[in-house]
């Protein structure tokens, strides 16, 4: 019978004292990965050790277990090569037990319902090294993205009808890893431009590409350049001629003193001036510097005459911590501004 290491206690794997063969030793460490989480609200969190590590204390011992792997020379196992696999995928297996500033690379599938048909979105995150934070998908970019089919028939449903759809712009702002832009083009059946700073568009353009073939099956399609708030220089081409996006959506882009006045800045510079035309903002609710920021930000967008005409608080999840416990809860802010004499 296949041994299922998920299922035994932690003094009952591969110990090193036993000098175990190479190949049951990968066998454990293969089954101990941790499967990045997503954050579905009202769903449970899935991961596949919930069994196995369902409390501080087996978490400790499995954490245990693989430092005597890394710290253990493994003299008994010739092949260096061999010997290399094993210390890393042990390596691996702790950095996913450090909270998700401890992990290096990893990829999440995200799963999306709308109109047409249930789709899923596959996102890369690089290691999240210095003030690299456009490399991580943060709680606020998944709650948009769920929001965006329910805008078809709401809120949006004066821009999003089969007429328009063709000729409509739209643009994030700060896309990070891409997962909102994309799903919007998926979403909408329309064209996304995506933005970031360069230093993000490496790891952008490349989820871009891995979704591609499922954004255009679904309808839609996809852009991306270089876009930094509040400055001339250095922007892509496709930025060239300013306010000429209908919709512009921007999500987690107020967590320093400046952001307010760059975010307005780059709306300012992008957004059309048709009375129709929207704007989607949704920020986290971390502190009271995060809801000063958000005061701000919205004080700065009336005086274009953009209005909030609606606002919301939505509940959700992100794993901005230090170990591999359930994922922090946040309460994230969003609306939609547009024109005061539109109408909507």
């Amino acid at each position: 019978m296949h041994r299922t290491y998920r299922d035994i206690s932690p003094e009952d794997f591969p110990q090193v004292w036993q000098r175990p063969p190479f190949e049951d030793l990968l066998a454990c460490l293969k089954q101990l990965h941790i499967e990045p989480s997503i954050w579905c609200p009202g769903e449970p969190r899935k991961t596949p050790r919930e069994d196995q590590e369902n409390t501080a204390h087996s978490r400790r011992k499995v954490i245990a277990y693989l430092g005597s792997i890394v710290g253990n020379a493994l003299q008994w196992i010739k092949d260096d090569e061999q010997r290399e696999i094993i210390w890393e995928e042990a390596s691996r297996c702790l950095s996913q037990r450090c909270g998700r500033a401890g992990m290096g690379e990893i990829t999440r599938r995200w799963p999306f319902q709308n109109r047409q048909a249930p789709f899923e979105l596959i996102v890369r995150e690089p290691p999240i090294t210095g003030d690299s934070l456009g490399h991580k998908t943060w709680a606020s970019s998944f709650l948009m993205a769920r929001l965006l089919d329910s805008l078809v028939s709401g809120s949006l449903a004066h821009l999003l009808t089969p007429g328009r759809r063709e000729s409509l712009k739209v643009l994030e702002l700060g896309s990070g890893t891409g997962l909102l832009g994309i799903a919007a083009a998926a979403m909408w059946q329309v064209e996304v431009v995506l933005s970031d700073l360069p230093e993000i568009m490496q790891n952008l353009d490349y989820n871009i590409k891995q979704n591609r073939a499922t954004v255009e099956r679904l309808g839609g399609n996809i852009d991306s350049g270089v876009l930094i708030w509040g400055s001339e220089n250095g922007n892509d081409a496709l930025f060239s001629y300013g306010n000429r996006f209908d919709i512009i959506l921007a999500a987690d882009g107020l967590y320093d003193d400046d952001h307010p006045d760059l975010l307005y800045s780059a709306i300012r510079e992008q957004l059309s001036s048709s009375p129709d035309s929207r704007v989607i903002v949704m920020s986290p609710i971390r502190d009271e510097t995060t809801k000063r920021l958000i005061a701000q930000f919205r004080s700065s967008m009336s005086e274009i005459h953009l209005a909030t005409l609606e606002e919301h608080i939505l509940a959700g999840q992100d794993d901005w911590g230090d170990d591999d416990d359930e994922p922090q809860a946040v309460e994230c802010w969003w609306a939609i501004f547009g024109k005061r004499d539109s109408g909507q």
